[in-house]
């Protein structure tokens, strides 16, 4: 029959092997339960305000929250509706500049809209949602941590475009980043050389960004 293969396995070695499969359970997918310091801010907490004014986060309200005992703003991490990490930005100079609250989370991720299969990795989480913003349906990824591992791979497996942009001092790590995920994934992937940071909105990177993502 076609797509029938057969094999050479008595009844009995049949099933002796099926019963040695190990039962395939559901992976359990941790939460992040949010600390009584971290909380939504009162308006007395100007620096938190400036921030949010200076990067137009403040459509952001529901998931970027104030560490009131840190002085971080704090961005909130999901799969999707369930809060699994949180990654905070300090206000006050103090180190690390961003925090990782659990380390459950590989990626921030951010979409606007219907997600077209289209992903662009960027520097830092403000990146990430300025890239949401500029190219709606088009998801900016921001990886938590210092280098790309096979968690990322697996997290960028799913998509059918990559584009690297990082900070123009990384440019060669940009290019690293994209042999590595194409070689690894499979995914067209491409690396953006930029004049600045993605989320100083220079005029030319935005232009280039719509056009390596349309």
């Amino acid at each position: 029959k076609p797509g029938f293969v057969p094999i050479n396995l008595t009844t009995e070695e049949i099933a002796t092997r099926l019963s040695n499969l190990k039962e395939t359970k559901p992976v359990s997918i941790p939460t992040f339960t949010i600390p009584e310091y971290i909380t939504y801010p009162e308006p007395s907490q100007t620096n938190y305000h400036r921030f949010v004014s200076r990067w137009g986060l403040e459509n952001e309200y529901l998931d970027v929250m104030y560490d009131v005992k840190d002085e971080r703003v704090v961005f909130l991490i999901r799969d999707k509706h369930k809060v699994i990490d949180a990654i905070g930005r300090s206000l006050n100079g103090s180190v690390p500049k961003w925090l990782r609250y659990t380390g459950n989370a590989t990626v921030f991720s951010r979409c606007m809209g219907k997600p077209n299969g289209v992903a662009v990795i960027v520097e830092d989480v403000i990146s990430a949602i300025i890239v949401s913003k500029v190219c709606p349906n088009v998801t900016g990824i921001a990886i938590l941590g210092t280098n790309i591992n096979h968690t990322h791979m697996e997290y960028l497996q799913d998509y059918t475009r990559i584009i690297v942009a990082l900070d123009p001092d990384a440019t060669h790590k940009s290019i690293e980043y994209r042999k590595e995920i194409q070689s690894w994934t499979g995914v067209d992937t491409m690396a953006m050389m930029l004049q600045d940071d993605i989320k100083y909105k220079t005029e030319e990177d935005l232009i280039k960004l719509k056009e390596y993502t349309t």
